[in-house]
């Protein structure tokens, strides 16, 4: 075997600590540049149904339509600029498409090769017109997209829309109801053990280490404790940062009612084939393609964020 496929993958792991009430704290600016992300979950320990404001917040994430076949020039359409794009954020991607082998396009506020906000880029303009030829006459690329806007939502892009076959598509939620769950301290619990133990959570493999399994071989991390229940919520789909914004305030509110849980984590996953992962940086897949943060609220207001990337990204911020 060589050399090169047994050796571990590189992955770099960002670990932070502050609290909400600190002016100086880049959550939110953290949380921004992660502009397409495709799963976000939240753990609610000692809770068996979510919370009432909670799941208005899950279910008011906004829709996301799914374009078929659409030329990439299209999206140098004045109409679709001037209402979409001008006015507000513009989250896109090719549907399906892998990163490694595949032509991939991705739209976010901060366009990353093309910045169709620059004045060069209006129509009629000389590096507009260039690249609408480019698109038009010689790659002439096609791809299924998804593509959702904040504010304005589907009446920002009904004239990109009406012309090709849509579809509008509401993120889906799920939610299972744990017992028994064997929990680390999370005051103490070091990042890398920390993240093992909610993936293996969030996939549902057990941190048991029984005899009998032949899936797993973790064990939650010690000190420990049992909950004797836990609700762990799930929300899929192309997920706008200002939604995640959203429910992260919602969980502080929760956070700070009496006789509730002292901690809620909240994980959220970006595309594995986004061309780009945090921020305008390029992203790449090969033997990983992960980018996503992992946020662990407690009560007094303090916060652990941890952002994680593969391979062949550059550090997060």
């Amino acid at each position: 075997m060589s050399a090169d496929l047994g050796r571990t993958p590189r992955s770099v792991l960002v670990s932070d600590r502050s609290s909400f009430r600190d002016e100086k704290n880049r959550l939110s600016s953290q949380v921004e540049q992660l502009h397409l992300s495709y799963k976000v979950s939240v753990l609610l320990p000692e809770c068996s149904s979510p919370p009432a404001h909670l799941d208005t917040v899950f279910n008011s994430f906004n829709s996301f339509y799914l374009i078929r076949k659409l030329p990439v020039y299209e999206l140098l359409d004045k109409h679709f600029l001037e209402s979409a794009v001008y006015q507000g954020s513009v989250y896109g991607l090719s549907y399906r498409t892998r990163i490694d082998e595949d032509s991939c396009v991705a739209l976010t506020p901060n366009v990353v090769s093309v910045d169709l906000t620059d004045s060069s880029m209006a129509p009629g303009g000389r590096g507009y017109q260039r690249l609408l030829t480019g698109l038009r006459s010689r790659l002439q690329l096609k791809t299924d997209f998804l593509l959702s806007h904040h504010p304005g939502g589907g009446a920002s892009l009904q004239a990109l829309l009406s012309r090709y076959d849509w579809s509008e598509h509401r993120p889906e939620i799920s939610s299972h109801t744990l017992t028994h769950l064997s929990c680390p301290s999370m005051q103490s619990c070091d990042p890398h053990s920390f993240l093992e133990w909610i993936g293996a959570v969030d996939a549902d493999i057990s941190c048991e280490n029984s005899s009998n399994s032949f899936l797993s071989s973790l064990v939650c991390p010690e000190p420990n404790t049992t909950l004797s229940q836990a609700l762990r919520v799930s929300v899929c789909g192309l997920l706008l940062p200002q939604d995640i914004h959203r429910l992260i305030q919602q969980i502080r509110c929760y956070l700070e009612q009496p006789r509730l849980a002292s901690w809620v984590s909240l994980t959220v996953h970006g595309f594995a084939d986004s061309p780009v992962s945090w921020g305008g940086n390029e992203h790449g897949v090969l033997r990983g393609g992960e980018n996503f943060y992992s946020l662990l609220m407690f009560h007094d207001h303090t916060y652990h964020l941890h952002l994680a990337t593969g391979a062949h990204d550059t550090c997060p911020p």
